[in-house]
């Protein structure tokens, strides 16, 4: 994978004015023309895939550089203003039950492209896939609502999705550049960036996790019936320690005037305990009989609880430890030009505003557009 990353974004509310809407499709078109002309179509996939240069784009469009809709309202823009078949790149998914359609917009386009079925096969893997990763196997606390898959007509693909934290109203983004499959499951985000890292975040799609993915597949295959005894039904109540009170004991309370402790066999995964019900889910994954820790994840109802308590019995039995480090690399909406909590990365920055001056100095717009344009570059820069 080529480029790809996250950026932490916070929630605003409203909706882009028409006016404006209208002059950032028509920039948003300008821009891409220039880079497909000068570059090809992957070089503006490659683009999108750098937080950098979304980040930049965005708001050489003219729409608000740090709020959460910036990812809706620039790939909404790019979907009006490129033309699969006048640009040969088609922008599918989108927010909310738009993203769901995503598969069947790719299948749609394979055909238009001429893309051969088992390539399109993958493509569609590529984005559920991508979706899975990020929402059940790095742990951080976002749930994806939108999901945009860019597709060029010879296959090559980019995705920028976003996951919103509903505690601290902020939005996490996320690229992915398209890649082979073996790479899916190996740190994929090596651009990341948002305003803070997680004290502990479950990254099942991190290297250090590879022996805990074999784990958890062989802890399946192996028949998951014998791993009920580490699970209980899920308790309205919190159990407490005075739940395991017992009787006195005279000889003992006589002198000590204190109770018994009785602790129980059983030594539930903390928080990760699973009804009968979400344990079903395990047996039919049992009768699959899985070979992968991709083909896992991706079974119907392998969320992101199953795949947690999977991995925290792979420590309880084999004292084999996934990783449980944020994947975050560096703070960029927020911070960063005081170095914390990451120095910025001056050479990816000054090559992703170099390439944004340059498509706009080229760009077929009228001097007042074009001016307005490069006068907000600037200012982002500073």
């Amino acid at each position: 994978m080529q480029r790809k990353g996250i950026a932490n974004l916070p929630m605003h509310t409203g909706h882009t004015p028409r006016w404006l809407w209208e002059r950032m499709v028509k920039l948003s078109k300008a821009i891409s023309e220039v880079i497909i002309d000068e570059y090809g179509q992957v070089e503006l996939l490659e683009r999108l895939s750098n937080p950098y240069w979304f980040q930049s784009f965005s708001c050489v469009i003219g729409f608000d550089w740090h709020s959460s809709g910036t990812t809706t309202t620039t790939c909404g823009a790019l979907r009006a203003a490129l033309k699969p078949e006048e640009h040969g790149i088609a922008v599918l998914g989108g927010k909310g039950e738009n993203s769901r359609k995503t598969p069947g917009q790719i299948e749609k386009e394979g055909d238009i492209f001429n893309i051969n079925s088992s390539d399109v096969d993958k493509l569609v893997k590529s984005s559920r896939l991508s979706a899975k990763i990020d929402n059940s196997c790095i742990q951080d606390n976002y749930t994806l609502y939108q999901h945009n898959f860019f597709l060029t007509e010879k296959g090559d693909w980019a995705v920028v999705q976003q996951g919103m934290n509903t505690n601290t109203k902020y939005a996490r983004r996320y690229h992915w550049m398209s890649d082979e499959f073996d790479k899916f499951l190996e740190d994929p985000h090596t651009g990341i960036s948002c305003d803070k890292k997680r004290k502990e975040t479950l990254n099942m799609a991190s290297k250090e996790s590879k022996n805990v993915q074999k784990i958890s597949v062989d802890l399946i295959n192996d028949n998951p019936e014998h791993l009920k005894k580490y699970f209980r039904p899920n308790d309205p109540n919190q159990t407490t320690l005075f739940d395991f009170i017992g009787k006195q004991n005279e000889d003992f309370s006589k002198f000590n005037n204190q109770e018994e402790f009785t602790m129980p066999q059983h030594h539930p995964v903390l928080n990760m305990d699973l009804s009968d019900r979400e344990f079903e889910v395990l047996k039919n994954a049992y009768e699959i009989q899985p070979e992968k820790y991709e083909d896992l994840i991706m079974l119907k109802g392998i969320g992101p609880k199953k795949i947690r308590a999977l991995a925290l019995i792979s420590d309880i039995i084999y004292g084999e430890k996934a990783s449980w480090k944020d994947p975050v690399k560096y703070s960029f909406a927020h911070g960063g030009k005081d170095g914390f909590p990451y120095p910025i990365d001056r050479k990816t920055y000054d090559n992703s505003i170099e390439t944004m001056k340059d498509a706009l100095y080229q760009a077929k717009l009228d001097d007042k557009d074009k001016l307005g344009a490069i006068k907000r570059l600037n200012k982002y820069m500073n």
